[in-house]
């Protein structure tokens, strides 16, 4: 079973657009940008800095607990249709954050 926070990331008062947003905004304004989380807060729309940064501490848990093995990957059926589109947005979900972790 997922943590409360996997439920928390992607879910909540946050839309798919504002969640597509931040991803996107977490890559351009990495973590030695300037004023990071109020630029985060404006690209994503409807939200503040510590909101944005609020939801990338929910992210950061959520990536150490699937790394570390606590959320079962899911299985992903493979008949009656391709699923390269959901694994691929997956992926590119937490590559975002992984890349500004590590790079």
């Amino acid at each position: 079973m997922a943590s409360n926070s996997m439920s928390a990331y992607g879910s909540g008062s946050w839309t798919v657009k504002q969640n597509k947003a931040f991803e996107r905004a977490l890559a351009t304004y990495d973590e030695d940008t300037p004023d990071r989380w109020y630029n985060v807060a404006r690209a994503v729309g409807g939200t503040t800095p510590d909101e944005a940064k609020r939801q990338y501490d929910i992210l950061v848990r959520d990536i150490e607990s699937i790394e570390n093995g606590h959320v079962p990957f899911p299985n992903y059926k493979t008949t009656g249709g391709s699923t390269k589109g959901k694994l691929r947005d997956e992926e590119k979900r937490y590559c975002i954050l992984i890349c500004d972790n590590y790079y």
